[in-house]
């Protein structure tokens, strides 16, 4: 009884009587939306790998991965704090430097050998070693100390001269078995010590501090390179990010690379103007720069007061985080227009905190930049006096692509589409084929109705799926080609609402009566 998977056997060839069961796969694929929640930041940092993506969810997981919050420009927990604010919780953090970063490095006093912190960074100037006696008679206990981190602690460390040393080297880098791995915090080397163990305690750094590589940093490293090995921005190629921002990069001339980045990977790419720019100079430059595309948002420069909590400190920081921060935690059909932004204490324009100065946008102010394709942080808003993105625009010029809902709901049909849809390749064209294409596609834009990413105003079904033998005639299929048609009908974001009143002594008010026989 053989038992084998449907398309493995020839069934028109079979010979031997028997009983043959094939395995059928289903015939419909089933899509499951990608995400549209990650969030890429690009920056500086005093600790973690440098231009490798990091997966964060929360503040602490960043502490623990780069350091804390530095106050400082280019600094990526500044972003990624103000964007957990606004209720994300899934980020891509890709640290760079200048080239000049170092890691911390401490000899052993009285011998050769030494630690070296895991990464650059001035945070592994914190890192403390202690050899103290062990818990068992005639070993030793060698303690890792970071302030925020795990305590590292390898304890029964035997032997004298050389084999200690090796083995206190083996058992730092390569841990001591399931319940006390490797260390994450530094690099140990017996450096050829013959000497015999004795008590030390150091700080890592003593003997070469360690250094973060932040001082230079620039817009250069912020883009990076998209060779084999790449860096900055372009570690994010693949991560699967909906978002994305190069921490502070007010450098116009990145912006067109930046919007060319998020055209490819499908990610809404977050920029910003100069601090204290402009409203005639956001205008001037954007149109200088050339750009104009759907996958970029520019935050115009007035940058905003935020309490940094880790510093102790209230300053000014690039509205990116908040921007960002606030459409990861929307589902992608809604726009970032009109809905609250938090911890913000106020902006370049309205004033510091106590400084009296309360200076508000005027219709004719946010006009001119709307039309422009510059977005704005402001209060009020619409729905009160609250922080909020006051445009939920793009740079498109394009009246039909400007909004914020239509980079991001695209971006999450064409991503999601690219995710699933590659499994129908290789398959034999036939009807059957042209049907499951099109039921697939059709299941998950009706569960895209369903839960309310797509409608329409009379209720009609606002998508279509054509793939059969009208768009895939023989001369196209006969050469391998198979073609498949949607049209989808995104819902429109209120962005002016009319109210109309008609008051007055001589107003005559028209009432309808209606079947059940109330008064409307």
């Amino acid at each position: 009884m053989p038992i084998s998977q449907q398309g493995t056997v020839n069934t028109t060839s079979l010979i031997v009587p028997d009983l043959y069961v094939q395995i059928v796969p289903p015939q419909n694929l089933v899509l499951n939306g990608v995400p549209t929640n990650i969030v890429g930041v690009v920056g500086t940092a005093s600790w973690g790998p440098v231009d490798q993506p990091t997966i964060v969810a929360t503040m602490a997981d960043y502490a623990q991965s780069f350091g804390p919050v530095m106050p400082r420009k280019y600094d990526i927990g500044t972003q990624v704090a103000t964007a957990v604010q606004q209720g994300a919780q899934n980020f891509r953090c890709v640290r760079v430097t200048d080239g000049t970063d170092t890691a911390a490095y401490s000899v052993v006093p009285g011998c050769n050998a030494s630690f070296t912190a895991m990464y650059t960074g001035s945070l592994g100037n914190k890192i403390t070693i202690t050899l103290a006696t062990g818990s068992q008679p005639s070993t030793w206990k060698l303690s890792v100390l970071l302030p925020g981190f795990e305590p590292e602690v390898y304890d029964g460390l035997a032997g004298n001269g050389a084999a200690f040393w090796n083995g206190l080297a083996a058992a730092v880098n390569s841990g001591q078995g399931p319940q006390r791995g490797s260390s994450l915090l530094v690099v140990a080397s017996s450096g050829g010590t013959t000497a015999s163990p004795a008590a030390f305690s150091l700080t890592l750094g003593s003997t070469s501090a360690g250094s973060d590589g932040a001082t230079l940093v620039a817009s250069g490293q912020l883009i990076g390179t998209d060779l084999s090995s790449r860096t900055g921005m372009f570690a994010l190629r693949g991560q699967g990010c909906g978002l994305a921002l190069l921490a502070d990069c007010d450098d116009a001339t990145t912006w067109s690379t930046q919007a060319a980045f998020g055209l490819q990977e499908g990610i809404y790419m977050i920029l910003t103007t100069p601090a204290g720019d402009t409203i005639a100079n956001a205008i001037a430059t954007k149109a200088q720069a050339g750009l104009n595309s759907y996958s970029a948002k520019l935050m115009f420069g007035d940058w905003l007061w935020w309490s940094d909590q880790v510093n102790l400190t209230v300053r000014l920081v690039s509205p990116q985080g908040f921007a960002a921060g606030r459409l990861a935690n929307l589902s992608p059909e809604q726009s970032s227009l009109n809905k609250p932004i938090y911890g913000i204490v106020g902006s370049q324009r309205s004033g510091a905190p106590g400084s009296g100065q309360n200076t508000a946008y005027s219709s004719a102010d946010l006009g001119v930049l709307l039309a422009a394709g510059v977005d704005v942080i402001c209060n009020p808003q619409p729905g009160g006096s609250y922080w909020g993105v006051r445009g939920g625009h793009n740079t498109s010029s394009n009246p039909a692509i400007d909004g914020d809902d239509y980079t991001r709901l695209t971006n999450y049909i064409a991503e999601t589409l690219a995710a699933g849809m590659g499994q129908y390749v290789g398959q034999v064209i036939n009807s059957n084929l042209f049907a499951q294409i099109r039921s697939t596609q059709l299941s998950f834009l009706n569960n895209m109705l369903s839960q309310g990413l797509l409608g329409s105003t009379d209720g009609s079904v606002p998508f279509s799926v054509i793939c059969d033998t009208s768009n895939n005639p023989s001369s196209r299929t006969g050469l391998g080609y198979v073609q498949s048609d949607a049209q989808i009908q995104y819902q429109a974001i209120n962005e002016r609402f009319i109210v109309n009143v008609e008051g007055g002594q001589t107003v005559q008010v028209a009432r309808q009566t209606l079947p059940t026989g109330q008064v409307n």
